[in-house]
């Protein structure tokens, strides 16, 4: 038997302006997947879940229907069929959740992220990291319908993630500025992607697209620059904040606290309900984040919160 463990850290997507194209890794929390490669295959399916933890049983155990197995077996089948590797034993794969789910923190692209990474390295690294994204992409459409990269491909390869194109997939990796840091503050309550995607417009005014663009094109601009004023009048995002706001309790006090306490900016990560902001200085990212977490325990929404304040990871999913 051989044993791999993969860590995949939490990871905000769209970045306020740039929904479905942009997304950061952070440098913890994450999940962890190990994987016990054995020497004879068990029942008809290659990967089987021996045990998940810290998900409440409310992730499947059916490896076609889990995220973190669903993508081992696509590269499984990718490696038998273009790298050529004739796999005939089974791997067993023990998940353990320490991201929240339904949180906005890229839960599910961590897990497969982590499983991808401890596969590739089990079988001897036939892939290259931005190979595994496209396995993690899929698995986001079994998690939540929509096999967006934002999440995924940070997870995997870390830094700022910029999505030209999806066909062909075409990915660009931003390192941040080295002053930057994250502060990401999660509510105790639950926001599922598939829904917060409903609320979304099919068609937006060109009026406002052009903002969605020009906001889009500056956020790059600053973070290529290191210019943090840009940074933080770039995170404006006039297409999805607005109708997922109202679906997050004490959504707008929470966001004026982050800028009171300095962040240069602040909206909501993914679909949310966790919102992050942007500062130049660690200092100011934890002060941002004490008065986001006493925003949401006012009287008006009186929520608990957990609050993590991180550089942006450059390193990405890795072997532990």
């Amino acid at each position: 038997m051989k044993t791999v463990k993969g860590f995949a850290s939490a990871t905000v997507g769209n970045v306020a302006c740039g929904f479905d194209v942009l997304g950061f890794a952070i440098t913890e929390p994450g999940d962890e997947v190990t994987l016990t490669l054995l020497d004879e295959r068990k029942k008809d399916c290659p990967v089987s879940i021996a045990s998940i933890t810290g998900d409440g049983g409310a992730l499947p155990l059916d490896p076609k229907k889990n995220t973190s197995s669903f993508v081992v077996l696509k590269f499984l089948e990718y490696i038998r069929t273009h790298k050529g590797v004739d796999f005939s034993g089974h791997i067993s794969l023990e998940l353990k959740k320490n991201l929240p789910l339904s949180s906005g923190m890229g839960s599910s692209a961590a897990s497969a992220a982590a499983a991808l990474v401890a596969a590739n390295e089990l079988l001897g690294q036939p892939c290259t990291k931005m190979e595994l994204v496209h396995f993690a992409i899929e698995g986001e459409r079994v998690a939540c319908g929509s096999a967006h990269a934002d999440n995924a491909a940070p997870a995997i390869l870390g830094n700022f993630v910029l999505i030209r194109s999806y066909t062909p997939l075409d990915l660009i990796t931003i390192p941040p500025p080295k002053d930057l840091f994250c502060t990401l503050v999660h509510p105790h309550t639950e926001l599922r992607t598939s829904f917060a995607r409903s609320v979304l417009p099919r068609a937006i005014p060109l009026k406002t697209a052009i903002q969605q663009w020009g906001n889009v094109g500056a956020l790059i601009t600053g973070l290529l620059t290191s210019d943090y004023e840009l940074i933080g009048r770039s995170l404006v995002d006039v297409v999805a904040e607005p109708k997922r706001a109202p679906l997050i309790p004490g959504f707008f006090d929470v966001k004026q606290a982050a800028l009171d306490a300095g962040a240069l900016g602040c909206s909501i990560a993914g679909s949310g309900p966790s919102l992050f902001a942007f500062s130049s200085s660690e200092k100011t990212a934890r002060e941002a984040g004490n008065a986001m977490q006493q925003a949401f325990l006012s009287p008006k929404t009186n929520l608990d919160s957990d609050m993590w304040v991180s550089r942006i990871c450059s390193e990405g999913a890795k072997i532990l």
